[in-house]
């Protein structure tokens, strides 16, 4: 237990340290208050995600802390997990530069707007954990593990990537940059490459998975797509 909460600890330590670094050192200032704002509430809002399920849903918890290519199994997913973490870190190495250089300055209100967009991305997280306890990190398949239909999965098949899109489409704005949305252009494609894969992967392993796609049409949006 003890070292489960020492690596915690860690994580997210270097988490923040390379966070900060990734939006400041590209901002070349600390004079940055978007960056501040930002930061403070995706602190508060992962920690107490991560503190709530640490004390109700311990192993979603350590399903969602094994990340990345190195924590993928199929090739193609260890790609994928490899150009997602290049994006994040575009979506704050970007806008601050364009912090920097004064490229495209967004209105103070919009930045405030968009951290709370933010904090809904958080919200839907919470959501889709509270309803499917084998919400990994990765694409897998665990003994026992059942289609989840109930929640935000009545509606869509994968509402932790909508959540994911909310966050990514509200940072550049609340980092205070206009141009940095088009990010989601490069990003969309590969999103949808990993969201084929996971549905190939689980009608094949995941009984009951393809029943749960023909009855919910829906990939991220309801009426959409």
């Amino acid at each position: 237990m003890s070292n489960f909460y020492v690596r915690g600890v860690l994580a997210n330590l270097i988490t923040l340290l390379i966070f900060l670094a990734c939006i400041f050192i590209p901002a070349g200032t600390l004079d940055y208050w978007q960056a501040w704002v930002f930061v403070i509430v995706f602190e508060i809002s992962s920690q107490a995600l991560g503190i709530y399920f640490l004390m109700h849903d311990r192993k979603l918890l350590e399903r969602r802390i094994h990340f990345g290519p190195r924590a993928e199994q199929r090739p193609a997913q260890k790609f994928i997990s490899s150009l997602f973490i290049l994006g994040f870190v575009g979506f704050v190495v970007l806008p601050a530069l364009d912090h920097r250089f004064s490229w495209s300055p967004v209105a103070p209100i919009v930045s405030i707007l968009a951290e709370i967009f933010i904090i809904i991305s958080f919200l839907l997280f919470f959501s889709v954990m509270k309803s499917n306890t084998f919400a990994a990190s990765t694409i897998q398949v665990e003994e026992g593990q059942t289609v989840v239909s109930n929640g935000l999965y009545a509606y869509i098949r994968h509402p932790m990537y909508s959540g994911a899109l909310l966050l990514l489409a509200a940072m550049p704005l609340a980092l205070g940059s206009w141009w940095s949305i088009f990010l989601l252009v490069p990003f969309f494609p590969v999103l949808a490459w990993r969201i084929f894969d996971e549905e190939d992967f689980l009608k094949e392993k995941l009984p009951g998975y393809s029943d749960y796609m023909q009855k919910v049409k829906y990939r991220l949006v309801p009426h959409v797509w």
